[in-house]
C-alpha cells in the first residue's frame, strides 16, 4: 500500500539500469500531455507545465520521456526552461522520427520518415532545444516501412559514435524485429504500447527481461480508459487504499524487474497520485486478481 500524509517518492519503485551503465528509478514520467492536446504552439498553461517538472524532481523522477513530435517541439522547450541546468543524475530521453505538423486527434496518423539525413536533422535539433551536448536515451520513434530499418539505426549508431547520444532505443517492435535492430546497433530500450488490458507485447517485454533491455511502456493508462469510475478496476481499487490509477501503474511496476514506466500528465494532483504508485505492493493473489479482471475486458 502506499503512504498517508506524507508524499511517496518515485525512488520506492526501485532502479532500472540503462544500457549497462545509466541507473534510474523505475517510476518516471512521460512528457506527451503537456502541450496539451490538438495544440499547436503553448500549453494552455506554461506555468503550470512548468511547474509539474520541477515537481516530477522534486518527487525523485530521474527519468523524463520526450519527443520532438510532442507538440511538435513544445514538450522539449517546456523541458529545457523548467529544468536546465539539469541536475545530477537526471536523464531526458527523447524521440524522432514520427512528424507532426500541426493539431490532430488520437484517430489520426502521424507520418514515419526515417530517412538518414532527417534523423540526424531530429537528433540535432532535440540537443539545441533541450541544450544538451549528448542525448542518454534517443528513440527510433517507429520504425519506417519504406526505409531499410539498417539505414535508420545505422545513422543513430553514427550519431552515437560522435558522442551525440549515448544510447538508442527503438518503439513500436516486436521480438523479430527488436532483434534484427540489435544486429545494426546496441538497443538499450524498447518503448511499447503496454497496460494492463493491452499485453499483445507480452513476447517483446519477456524478451527484455531475459536480455538486459529496459521495457518502457507508452499509455500505461489507456488514456483515462481503465480509470473508468464504474469501470472493474475502480471497483477493485475501491477495496484497497490506493487509486485504480496508482493500482494499474503499481500492477506494471509489478510485471517485471525491467520495466520503467512513465506516466503523463499536466496535473500537481495527479502527477502525486502517480508518484505514489511507486510505493504500492500487490500480493500474489492481488495480481491473479487483476488478471482476472483485464481478461473481462481485454482491450
Amino acid at each position: 500500500m502506499t503512504d498517508i500524509g506524507t508524499p511517496v517518492r518515485a525512488d520506492r519503485a526501485g532502479t532500472v539500469t540503462i544500457g549497462g551503465d545509466l541507473p534510474v528509478n523505475r517510476l518516471g514520467f512521460g512528457s506527451m500531455q503537456l502541450p496539451g492536446p490538438g495544440i499547436w504552439a503553448d500549453p494552455p498553461d506554461r506555468d503550470a507545465a512548468v511547474a509539474v517538472l520541477r515537481r516530477a524532481v522534486d518527487l525523485g523522477v530521474d527519468f523524463i520521456d520526450t519527443a520532438d513530435s510532442y507538440g511538435p517541439f513544445v514538450a522539449e522547450d517546456l523541458i529545457r526552461e523548467a529544468l536546465h541546468p539539469y541536475p545530477p543524475g537526471l536523464v531526458v530521453a527523447t524521440k524522432g522520427g514520427l512528424v507532426r505538423r500541426g493539431p490532430v486527434t488520437r484517430d489520426e496518423l502521424w507520418p514515419v520518415v526515417g530517412r538518414p539525413e532527417y534523423l540526424r536533422q531530429c537528433v540535432e535539433m532535440s540537443l539545441r532545444r533541450l541544450r544538451l551536448d549528448t542525448i542518454d536515451l534517443y528513440q527510433l520513434h517507429r520504425i519506417d516501412p519504406r526505409v531499410p530499418v539498417e539505414e535508420s539505426l545505422g545513422e543513430l549508431a553514427a550519431l552515437r559514435q560522435e558522442g551525440k547520444i549515448r544510447h538508442i532505443g527503438v518503439s513500436e517492435v516486436d521480438v523479430d524485429t527488436l532483434r534484427r535492430c540489435q544486429a545494426v546497433t546496441p538497443i538499450a530500450t524498447v518503448q511499447n504500447r503496454y497496460h494492463l488490458r493491452h499485453r499483445m507485447h507480452d513476447p517483446v517485454l519477456r524478451y527484455c527481461t531475459e536480455n538486459g533491455l529496459v521495457f518502457i511502456p507508452w499509455d500505461p493508462l489507456a488514456s483515462g480508459d481503465l480509470l473508468h469510475p464504474d469501470g472493474p478496476l475502480a471497483r477493485y481499487a475501491a477495496t484497497r487504499p490506493e487509486t485504480p490509477a496508482q493500482v494499474a501503474l503499481g500492477w506494471l511496476l509489478h510485471r517485471s524487474p525491467a520495466m520503467l514506466v512513465i506516466p503523463g500528465t499536466s496535473s500537481l494532483t495527479h502527477l502525486a497520485d502517480n508518484v505514489a504508485a511507486a510505493g504500492v505492493r500487490l500480493s500474489e493473489p492481488d495480481l491473479r486478481a487483476l488478471d482476472d479482471l483485464a481478461a473481462a475486458a481485454t482491450d
